[in-house]
């Protein structure tokens, strides 16, 4: 795994591990639930800059990378969204996948059943946003083997991060002054995707390479660019 320095709250930082190979995170603890707006976009950038990479299948059994005991599969809730990770049993932190990562955050919405017949009219398979695992659209709108279900980012909850990140930064030239322009850009190409009158083709592309949530991610991250830190 390679370690990222994270701002954190209170003007902390946090170190966090990320797994390219079978894009996933650790953190210590409950590190993730202490990163700053800024650092959470920084994830974002990490996710979508992987999210076209092989993806290695997630062994049977992963261990704690502090004192190599098998982690345990737990199963948590935000608001109404679930997501899942693998603590420790003693403690030293949590493993979690990009996806659960953005759920956790309350970052992903299921698909309405219109939006999934959109989709179908356009593309007959896309890759799993958790698993990576082809979905057969003409079939089945939820993957045959994690069962997660067709999501894309919720690009409203994306809104309001970048509106924390503006109250929060402490120095005005980190942050971009069109980042509020940005996101509405990338918010309206997101619905584009699914609008009836006007398709947007990267985003389809980016489903079928990468999944509908990671498609969504590489969206936002067009508008943002590469500045953020």
């Amino acid at each position: 795994m390679t370690p990222h320095r994270l701002d954190a709250q209170m003007g902390g930082s946090v170190t966090m591990d990320v797994c390219l190979a079978c894009q996933s995170f650790w953190f210590d603890g409950y590190e993730s639930l202490q990163l700053t707006p800024g650092s959470t976009l920084r994830l974002f950038r990490i996710i979508g800059d992987e999210s076209s990479s092989t993806r290695t299948p997630m062994p049977p059994v992963t261990a704690c990378p502090r004192c190599t005991m098998r982690l345990v599969p737990a199963t948590d809730r935000q608001r109404n969204t679930r997501f899942r990770y693998g603590r420790c049993p003693r403690g030293h932190g949590r493993f979690i996948t990009f996806f659960d990562f953005l759920r956790e955050k309350d970052f992903v919405r299921t698909l309405s059943a219109q939006q999934v017949a959109e989709l179908r009219a356009q593309v007959q398979t896309v890759n799993c946003s958790n698993c990576g695992a082809p979905i057969d659209l003409a079939a089945t709108s939820s993957c045959g083997h994690c069962g997660s279900p067709l999501s894309m980012l919720d690009m409203r909850q994306a809104d309001a991060l970048i509106t924390q990140l503006r109250a929060a930064a402490t120095a005005p030239a980190a942050v971009s002054p069109t980042l509020p322009l940005d996101l509405l850009m990338a918010r309206r190409e997101a619905e584009r995707a699914f609008a009836t009158d006007e398709r947007g083709p990267a985003w389809y592309r980016d489903a079928v390479d990468a999944g509908t949530v990671a498609a969504g991610v590489r969206a936002l991250a067009r508008w943002l660019g590469r500045d953020v830190s």
